[in-house]
């Protein structure tokens, strides 16, 4: 099936988080057909972010009931009548982050952040509507996507055609946010140089991300942060020189432990990847002074955040970064690229691999000390 006249409402599986704090559950829904800028994708996998655990406590609105889920692949069932970028059977991936390649910002240079088609976070469609709906009630999506479910629909700016003969199906998954948004924050947002010094706070896929980064930049030396010690072993496999547990060191903080690694000075570029306030700070404190940048590149479901001013003062930079600053139609290929070529080791990032029957447990499985990715099988 490809043309709009076509479609017809599909009834599938998904899994709704029906308000904060409720117990997700596996529904029956409807799911209506592409308007005319939109693709209907059948997911074959999906992933688990940790953006998906915030989007059930409220953030960055409490928009319920929501489909969640915005990692994953699938192939296209149907299209609108405007789409032309891709057709019936190709396989894509979701992004959140659009490139409509004319705006201001996208012909800038200096932003991935689309101005045409900014980040979707009201749940719905571009036209403020919603293909999705169970019990006679609208569905909201995660960002701009619910790949939690068995189809989807979501407007075509926000999905990339992959090549599946060269990259794996659950691996492509993995690219729509989490291990992306780390390695093009040392790619891109940053672009560490060869021989510079980097601090990575949060060993999860966001945070192995950065370190694979910035070791394919050539990074010197790469301090990986994090309280599961089981994470020493997972980030020396993506280019960590080095690991510090501050749970180890009870009168010590982190910065004060990363600047006796670097004799004083601290790093070139310290990656935030947890979104905690408290770290955040701890970043900015990590860094060198007069040329250090500090990176946030992990969510949090905090609307403020104290920090100190002295190392603002002396020249250091505190930024935010999405998606690791990456542009979907230019940057995602050249990651996909490295997978094909095996510069990249995604298979290294799976730990589970569940059924959409059992994805109500996921937020319980992300507890365990060797979790690091959750495919779900759709």
């Amino acid at each position: 099936m490809s043309k709009l006249s076509d479609s017809k409402v599909i009834t599938c599986k998904a899994v709704v988080c029906w308000g904060i704090g409720e117990a997700l559950k596996l529904e029956e829904i409807k799911i209506e057909p592409p308007k005319s800028t939109e693709v209907r994708v059948k997911i074959l996998y999906a992933s688990v972010c940790h953006t998906d655990l915030l989007y059930t406590d409220g953030f960055p609105a409490p928009a319920f009931p929501r489909v969640l889920g915005h990692e994953g692949v699938g192939v296209v069932e149907s299209v609108g009548e405007e789409v032309t970028d891709v057709k019936a059977g190709d396989f894509v991936i979701p992004t959140y982050v659009a490139q409509c390649e004319d705006c201001e910002n996208c012909v800038s240079g200096k932003t991935n952040l689309c101005l045409k088609y900014p980040i979707p976070l009201s749940g719905l469609m571009t036209d403020g509507t919603s293909r999705m709906s169970a019990r006679g009630q609208r569905l909201y999506h995660t960002i701009s996507c619910s790949t939690w479910s068995e189809y989807m629909v979501v407007d075509a700016i926000y999905v990339l055609k992959i090549d599946p003969s060269i990259i794996d199906l659950p691996h492509a998954s993995f690219l729509s946010c989490g291990f992306s948004t780390g390695f093009g924050a040392a790619w891109k947002e940053a672009g560490v140089e060869r021989g510079s010094s980097v601090a990575v706070l949060g060993l999860g896929a966001v945070g192995l991300g950065a370190v694979e980064g910035a070791s394919k930049q050539g990074a010197a030396r790469i301090i990986g942060i994090d309280k599961n010690e089981r994470k020493r072993t997972k980030g020396k496999a993506f280019g960590m020189t080095d690991f510090l547990n501050p749970d180890k060191y009870d009168h010590k903080s982190i910065s004060q432990l990363v600047k006796e690694l670097t004799d004083g000075t601290g790093v070139d570029y310290c990656f935030e990847c947890t979104g905690a306030p408290p770290l955040i700070n701890e970043s900015l404190l990590a860094i060198k002074m007069g040329k250090g940048q500090a990176i946030v590149i992990g969510a949090g479901n905090y609307p403020t955040v104290k920090i100190s001013s002295q190392p603002l003062l002396l020249g250091g930079t505190l930024k935010g970064s999405i998606f690791g600053g990456l542009k979907a139609k230019t940057d995602l290929p050249v990651i996909i690229d490295k997978c094909k070529n095996k510069e990249i080791q995604l298979d290294e990032l799976l730990s589970h691999e569940i059924s959409l029957e059992d994805a109500d447990k996921v937020f319980d499985l992300m507890k365990h000390p060797d979790c690091v990715k959750i495919l779900i099988k759709l």
